[in-house]
């Protein structure tokens, strides 16, 4: 319900989709509004200088899980200002803000250093197959790519880090599956490999999941495509898989743990 007050004694200001007239406030220079005070709902922040870009991502947002608050962002001052002053539940961020193309960068690097393990979500129009080894090298959960996303996809990655997030109270941080390769149940850190990172995105550390917890036996496509967000068909598995024994390659270029079953799906051939 808009608040009613004599417009030359107040501004407007658009909040959450109100417009309300607020008593004898000047204009704020702030970027779009966000209030800091104690909430015990979760909020989350949305770095983004493209204003329909921004309203559409907290949108969808706000339509998912009304209950959340949404702060959002435009430039990298006006969201590191918000980070020293509080730590958000989970962080929607582009990479480029305004001139700055590598804003995103910086303020990833402010959040590990202010509220380490605080989960970060890129939504950028950089190229996928370049930037999201780097975001997960900087520990970002994941990396969507604009324009190669529809909203249900962006609502299921979106819920399943705050989900994660969430249940990381009292969970064993990293688990070890075999001699070599550790796996977090979790997701907040990437699988490492006789001590190294892999940079893999979330659906592709949930596939070699299932591979590794079934080692030794033949996965189905059927069975994969339950933990593909979308693209739900055997060549979308296969680009993950090849995706996986990339990342593995790059580490170890004589890696052949994965194995091909014709018209059948993937194994996991290590002991």
């Amino acid at each position: 319900m808009p608040c009613i007050v004599p417009k030359a004694r107040g501004s407007l200001n658009a909040v959450g989709g109100r417009v309300c007239h607020r008593p004898r406030k000047k204009h704020s220079q702030e970027p779009i509004p966000g209030r800091f005070d104690n909430r015990p709902m979760p909020t989350v922040a949305v770095i983004e200088d493209d204003r329909p870009t921004s309203d559409q991502l907290a949108g969808w947002i706000k339509a998912a899980r009304p209950e959340l608050t949404v702060h959002q962002w435009v430039d990298r001052d006006s969201a590191e200002a918000a980070l020293a002053r509080e730590r958000y539940d989970l962080v929607v961020l582009d990479i480029e803000l305004g001139r700055e193309r590598h804003a995103g960068v910086a303020i990833i690097n402010t959040i590990n250093k202010l509220h380490q393990g605080t989960p970060v979500l890129v939504v950028s129009a950089m190229p996928a197959a370049i930037y999201r080894s780097i975001m997960k090298a900087l520990d970002a959960w994941d990396y969507l790519q604009k324009t190669t996303f529809d909203e249900a996809e962006f609502v299921e990655t979106f819920l399943d880090i705050l989900r994660s997030a969430r249940s990381q109270r009292g969970a064993e941080p990293v688990a070890a599956v075999d001699d070599e390769l550790s796996l977090d149940p979790l997701w907040q850190r990437s699988p490492t490999w006789r001590g190294q990172r892999i940079n893999l995105p979330l659906t592709a550390q949930r596939i070699l999941a299932v591979l590794v917890q079934h080692k030794g036996q033949t996965v189905s496509y059927e069975d994969l495509f339950e933990v593909v967000k979308s693209g739900r068909n055997r060549d979308n598995v296969r680009k993950h898989v090849s995706a996986i024994r990339d990342a593995f390659r790059d580490l170890d270029p004589g890696f052949d743990a994965i194995e091909n079953v014709p018209m059948r799906g993937f194994r996991w051939s290590r002991p």
